[in-house]
């Protein structure tokens, strides 16, 4: 029955008891100006709590009063001929006027709708999300979300009194995108999407996928943020950084939690800018080439370290807004460091505001558990067989080195993507189109997002943190490889620290443990990490590792620590191992700042800076650090004095390096070792020195080559091996 008055094409009752109950899926139809088949126009505006509403033109002149239709707060108004209109409602005194929502075209273009259908749309945060626009001639944000199973969206904040029955959406049905462009909208609103899922039920509240700023923790809207606030490009570095991500390169990364490298007062969070002052500078002082720092991606649990996001496109809020976070990496740039971001694009959390039952169906994850939950972290799993979340995950790749120009992505956990039995008994699982344990889909995730990366955004590098053997990890993908730039050696660094926990007197017996790594040393472009995830839950500190009594510890790990910046591969290391932090990491609190005091933990720091130095000044140390060719050994099989002696080439013309470990707490004196080349061999490196808490115990600067056969080449040298020490000797 139609009862709208005053004829035309009126509305049922079933219909304004839809726009009432907030129910209506397509809010275009009925509300906003409808054109009558007299030349007349009906507007009709749902706004409750209202005495009275007028239509009035732009210099405030009345147009038409409206008549309350249905008690719950619809409104219609004739206008004798179509113009343009604002609103003049009265809930009391005064009066406010404000544009109708319902009286603007679409959002999206059909390109755009396309190209979003189609799961190519790689600047999807351009259009999706919340965008400050201008729409003939007004001011506002376009919203715009992804959810083609909901029955109704509605787009809710402090602007509509978070009723979603204010501001329901148009669904664009090819993409299944829902859009709306809302007037006087500004930056700085906070804002969600509440959704009725297919079956009508009405979620919990939902955080935008691609919102561009989030609340502070625990809060958890969405806030309207300017896509364009970025700080542009430093145009020099983005001009070199190919360089810096070569193979020959020298890259050393200090991998950093920002909210615990340091605090401020009262354990407070430091900001982005107070990081650009402190730690950015200490990087660089440190010989670091690069920061890598874990996810900075909006997470809701401080307890996750940012490893389960919900905004993957909102720079967390803990340290500050977007523009912040920008001067950070633009600071970075100016001190002639790096920046990788830590990415997770593998799982995301369950909190009801994420991306879980995001429309009421399974959008983002698999509805089987047995593909869609990870048991490990009690996570969801991207279906990277949906052509819209690949589209998600190459988006957001592709927006942190855009917008933020970082310098690459450090992809977490990519043994779980590969593995459709990552972490799952028989039965748990469901296999792949032929049989097999692989993740089809995930793969070809890992191979577009690396091209597109690579194709994109000149210069910059990816790195997987992939701990099984699965072969051409950092091959191209015309190689059929995943196409990372370099990957995590979890091998070495889990063989290596077992190795160094042992007592010296027992190391003989896992001597294969130091030399096992050089077998495949050279199947990938190795990064050599010593990374948070050794140092948490219960593992204990770098230093807390290392047996012995205190003078040995030390020892111990400086001597571990030289082994590894002599050793094939890129460098990592997590923030207080460069001046070994004595208790393990705690998220909640700074480092211990304070140990610097001790001449010891003084002297870690200092032999850290130095081998960083020495890593970019000697290019046998760095320009074939992923070459077979670039090393070589010399004693690899003197486990009963626990001693290794490997050479280090660089190109042609590069002095090459020798590099003498000594894991026993004996001094050795009078140990030859044999050279490739006949002159003074420099020590440029003693681990033992008393600059570092040694005990002072070398060779005198250097040693001259003799003409004695040994190791069988034509020249050696005679050495005294200091105890739990790692010599660098360079030829001249």
């Amino acid at each position: 029955m139609t009862v709208e008055p005053r004829g035309g094409r009126g509305l049922t009752s079933s219909q304004m008891d839809s726009i009432a109950a907030g129910d209506c899926s397509d809010p275009f139809a009925l509300l906003g100006p409808h054109a009558l088949p007299d030349g007349k126009l009906v507007v009709r505006v749902f706004m409750p709590g209202v005495t009275a509403l007028t239509l009035v033109g732009p210099r405030g002149a009345t147009l038409a009063e409206a008549s309350l239709i249905h008690p719950a707060g619809l409104w219609s108004a004739m206008l004798r001929r179509p113009t343009r209109y604002r609103l003049r409602v009265h809930a009391g005194d005064p009066s406010i006027e404000f544009e109708d929502a319902y009286r603007f075209g679409e959002v999206l273009g059909e390109l755009d709708v396309y190209l979003l259908a189609e799961g190519t749309h790689l600047r999807n945060y351009e259009r999706l999300g919340a965008h400050l626009s201008e729409m003939d001639g007004v001011a506002g944000t376009a919203f715009a979300v992804w959810a083609p199973n909901a029955r109704r969206v509605s787009v809710v904040g402090d602007f509509c009194g978070w009723d979603g029955r204010r501001l329901p959406m148009r669904k664009r049905h090819q993409a299944g995108v829902w859009e709306l462009f809302v007037p006087h909208v500004e930056a700085g609103a906070l804002y969600k999407f509440e959704i009725k899922g297919p079956d009508g039920t009405q979620l919990p509240l939902k955080a935008d996928p691609y919102a561009l700023r989030a609340e502070h923790p625990p809060r958890t809207a969405s806030i309207v943020h300017a896509l364009g606030d970025a700080v542009p490009p430093d145009t020099e570095w983005i001009a070199r950084r190919a360089a810096a991500h070569a193979t020959s390169a020298p890259i050393s990364i200090y991998e950093v939690h920002l909210g615990s490298w340091r605090r401020g007062a009262d354990n407070r969070y430091l900001g982005y800018d107070e990081l650009a002052d402190q730690l950015v500078p200490y990087a660089r002082d440190m010989g670091f080439t690069h920061l890598e720092l874990l996810p900075v991606s909006e997470y809701p649990f401080d307890g996750s370290w940012g490893y389960q996001p919900i905004g993957l496109y909102a720079p967390t809020s803990r340290f500050g807004p977007p523009e912040a976070f920008a001067r950070f990496i633009e600071r970075c740039h100016r001190e002639n460091l790096g920046v990788l971001l830590d990415w997770v694009p593998g799982h995301f959390p369950t909190d009801p505001h994420g991306l879980g039952l995001f429309d009421g169906s399974h959008l983002y994850e698999h509805a089987d558990p047995r593909q869609g939950f990870h048991q490990d972290w009690n996570t969801l799993v991207f279906n990277y067989g949906r052509r819209e979340v690949q589209n998600y995950l190459l988006g957001n790749a592709l927006f942190w080195l855009q917008r933020y120009h970082a310098d690459g992505l450090r992809v977490d956990a990519v043994a779980s993507m590969l593995y459709l039995d990552y972490s799952r008994k028989p039965g748990e699982w469901i296999p792949n189109r032929f049989g097999g344990r692989e993740n089809l889909e995930a793969i070809d995730f890992l191979k577009r997002m690396n091209e597109h990366v690579y194709g994109a955004c000149p210069g910059v590098t990816t790195v997987a943190e992939e701990s099984t053997a699965w072969p051409g990890v950092s091959r191209p993908t015309r190689d059929g490889g995943l196409g990372f730039g370099y990957k995590w050696n979890m091998g070495w660094m889990h063989d290596t620290l077992a190795y160094i926990r042992e007592d010296p007197v027992n190391r003989r017996w896992h001597h294969d443990k130091l030399t096992f790594g050089l077998v495949y040393a050279f199947s990938e472009n190795f990064i050599l990490p010593l990374s948070h995830d050794e140092v948490v839950h219960g593992k204990g500190s770098l230093l807390g590792k290392m047996p012995g009594d205190r003078w040995q510890r030390f020892a111990n790990l400086r001597a571990y620590l030289g082994f590894m910046w002599a050793h094939p591969g890129k460098k990592l290391l997590f923030m207080g191992g460069e001046f070994a932090q004595e208790r393990e990491w705690d998220h909640d609190h700074g480092l211990d700042w304070h140990l610097l005091e001790d001449p010891q933990h003084r002297g870690i720091r200092d032999l850290v800076r130095d081998l960083n130095r020495l890593y970019r000044e000697l290019p046998a140390l760095h320009r074939r650090d992923c070459e077979a060719a670039g090393f070589e050994w010399v004693e690899m099989n003197d486990r009963e004095n626990s001693v290794l002696v490997f050479l280090r080439h660089g190109f042609d013309g590069d002095p090459p390096v020798l590099v003498i470990c000594n894991f026993t707490p004996v001094p050795r004196p009078g140990y030859r070792v044999g050279v490739p080349c006949d002159g003074f061999w420099r020590e440029r490196i003693n681990t033992d020195a008393s600059d570092y808490g040694g005990s002072g115990m070398g060779n005198l600067g250097g040693v001259r080559s003799e003409a004695v056969a040994w190791h069988g080449r034509g020249h050696s040298l005679t050495l005294t091996l200091p105890p739990l020490a790692t010599l660098l000797l360079e030829c001249s």
